[in-house]
């Protein structure tokens, strides 16, 4: 029975952590809910946004939005400008489209089921790209930050945010995410790196870095 117990415990585990990844059906609304309510999460992406120096005309994209807490911020801060968000779980574009329903009756809010590899058409460039907890999860992360590169204007923003969720996680591990972080926007060409964290247990960590003013390769 013990054994029989603990690998249902281990299923259950693996359930909730690939939830964590990517909510679907029931289990993923209520994942959704506790995201958007756990206030460790809240200050997370409301801190998130603040560093991103957000102004009333900017195109901002939100890469990774769960249940649109950052989004919310976004539009609240960028109230001539344009939010849009991209994310592989339908659940929480539903969820995410509730929480804003006014901005997006307004078209000032775009939000859409869309993965980081197949991201579609935002027309102008962007001021800023924000991941919060995401960017650990791309494929190939440093072609898809190239390709973001591509899609921000020239000194234009972009903002990566970890707080690992590994069990035992510490500042130590924060910082090692950060670094990886650091190098992969290193490796796709952005400048100007600075870290700042938030004091979560484990601390979050938020990598900010600009385009340069070239052309990107």
């Amino acid at each position: 029975m013990r054994t029989a117990s603990t690998s249902l415990r281990q299923r259950a585990l693996r359930e909730l952590v690939s939830q964590a990844h990517h909510p679907r059906g029931i289990v993923g609304r209520v994942v959704g809910w506790i995201f958007a309510h756990r206030h460790s999460n809240r200050r997370r992406n409301i801190w998130a946004v603040s560093l991103l120096d957000v102004r009333p005309t900017d195109r901002v994209l939100e890469i990774g939005f769960g249940p649109g807490i950052a989004i919310a911020e976004l539009a609240a801060r960028a109230t001539r400008g344009h939010v849009f968000g991209v994310d592989h779980s339908l659940a929480m574009v539903r969820q995410a489209t509730r929480r804003n329903a006014a901005a997006v009756r307004a078209r000032r809010v775009r939000l859409t089921h869309a993965s980081v590899e197949r991201l579609p058409s935002f027309g102008e460039p962007l001021d800023a790209v924000l991941a919060v907890n995401s960017a650990g999860f791309w494929p190939d992360p440093v072609e898809r930050l190239r390709e973001l590169r591509r899609l921000l204007r020239p000194v234009g923003r972009i903002a990566l945010v970890s707080q690992p969720r590994c069990p035992g996680a510490t500042r130590d591990t924060t910082t090692r995410a950060a670094q990886e972080l650091q190098d992969m926007l290193t490796q796709a060409g952005f400048v100007h790196l600075r870290v700042e964290t938030l004091d979560l247990d484990p601390p979050a960590a938020c990598v900010l870095a600009d385009n340069p003013t070239g052309t990107p390769s």
